[in-house]
């Protein structure tokens, strides 16, 4: 027998909404959190928006202590560390004093893709300066990759698996499926799970000098990210984080917990950068055996998902991500399930895109309310070849969902979908 696994909090740091029910509020009134960047303009970016978690007004100090944010210039693990105790007190747990015991049924699987980069670039001046005395006693933890998963393990006193992992945009999918697993096979009673990314220059950069980012929407950025859209142009840069706690339903019902959503199944490959997959594009025929996979794992036919939530990061990739869906669950036109993409609310947020995406997902489940659509009225004619326009909503609505499932494809070519469920006993 094998443990059943659901999810009993969620924390979200993002562009259009920090807190669980600001980033609800925004994902209901479709909100976007894209906005323009003067610093961007300065540094002659083409692309000169971005979507950024607003952070000025919160106290920092209901989440690290004095001594945590002297020199603390790392904002993933600011976002990662905010949403991860945001949803430690979501499922209606305590965070240990910091005498005692670690928590041995506890584990953290938190991922991210550059950490620390605004720290590290300091770091780099100092020493170049000769001044490495002047580093301080925090840049290591701040620049290593793991430095989410410590912290937050360190606040949790987690006894269990605590580690980092980094799968491009399809980490932090990958991070709730790893931890679904530790449950899964009894390793593990809860964990807490998600991704976080960057803020800032020197992460987008790189994207901006591949040129695809859009740059035509300086001046109007919330119609800027357009997934499934004929006129998108690019992804819209975006940061922040999205954790979650896994539990085993044992544990959960014994406490009483609420319970947003169960984890049925799911799965991650590698396309090997053959067959038409490369460092940036799909394998078409990974991405299906992956979704397959995945329902085969959950136990579940194609005609049993409600809703999927896609990748489609509005590049022009979007049309082949429709295609493979509709190849691997053999559906197409007004059979093919209802399908959005939440990049148009606040961009393509790299590591943290997965987390940040499967909370909003869970979101729809608990409330049985599926998010529209934004910027997407007109349709690529090549999507409207493959499924019918009715399974693209526009706006916010009402809509009765059993099963969701959510795939990310990051550079490398590595692919991960997670089966998610409406909890029933």
């Amino acid at each position: 027998m094998k443990n059943r696994v659901v999810v009993t909090g969620l924390g979200v740091c993002a562009p259009n909404g920090v807190g669980l029910s600001g980033f609800e509020t925004a994902m209901t009134k479709g909100i976007s959190g894209i906005s323009f960047h003067e610093q961007l303009k300065k540094l002659i970016f083409s692309c000169q928006i971005a979507g950024k978690p607003n952070i000025e007004d919160v106290d920092l100090n209901n989440y690290f202590t004095k001594v945590q944010l002297k020199g603390l210039d790392a904002s993933g693990l600011v976002y990662g560390v905010m949403a991860g105790k945001d949803a430690w007190r979501d499922a209606g747990l305590h965070t240990p004093d910091t005498d005692g015991d670690p928590d041995w049924d506890t584990g953290v699987i938190f991922g991210t893709g550059i950490l620390g980069v605004d720290k590290f670039r300091d770091a780099i001046y100092k020493v170049d300066a000769g001044d490495v005395r002047r580093l301080g006693s925090t840049a290591v933890i701040q620049t290593m990759a793991s430095g989410i998963s410590a912290f937050l393990g360190g606040i949790l006193a987690a006894g269990n698996l605590v580690t980092t992992n980094s799968s491009a945009c399809t980490t932090g999918t990958e991070a709730i499926l790893m931890g679904y697993e530790r449950i899964r096979s009894g390793q593990a009673v809860r964990m807490l799970v998600g991704s976080c990314s960057d803020s800032g220059p020197y992460v987008w950069g790189g994207f901006d000098a591949m040129r695809i980012l859009p740059r035509n929407y300086n001046d109007d950025p919330t119609s800027a990210s357009r997934p499934m859209s004929a006129s998108a142009s690019g992804f819209v840069p975006g940061s922040g984080a999205g954790a979650l706690v896994l539990e085993s339903l044992e544990s959960a019902l014994a406490r009483g917990a609420t319970i947003y959503g169960e984890i049925l199944g799911g799965n991650s490959n590698s396309g090997g950068q053959r067959s038409g997959g490369s460092m940036t594009a799909p394998n078409s025929m990974a991405v299906q055996r992956c979704i397959r996979a995945a329902m085969a794992n959950a136990n579940i036919l194609p005609e049993a998902i409600d809703t999927i939530n896609g990748h489609l990061t509005a590049t022009t990739k979007d049309p082949a991500e429709i295609q493979n869906w509709s190849q691997a669950l053999g559906l197409k036109g007004e059979d093919f399930p209802m399908i959005n993409s939440f990049k148009g609310h606040f961009g393509h947020c790299l590591a943290a895109a997965g987390s940040i995406e499967c909370v909003a997902v869970l979101l729809q489940l608990k409330n049985q309310r599926l998010y529209g659509n934004l910027n997407c009225n007109d349709i690529h004619p090549d999507i409207l070849n493959t499924i019918a326009e009715t399974r693209i909503p526009k706006k916010t609505m009402d809509y009765p969902i059993k099963i969701s499932a959510k795939a990310s494809f990051g550079f490398g070519d590595v692919n991960a979908c997670i089966i998610f469920s409406r909890y029933t006993s």
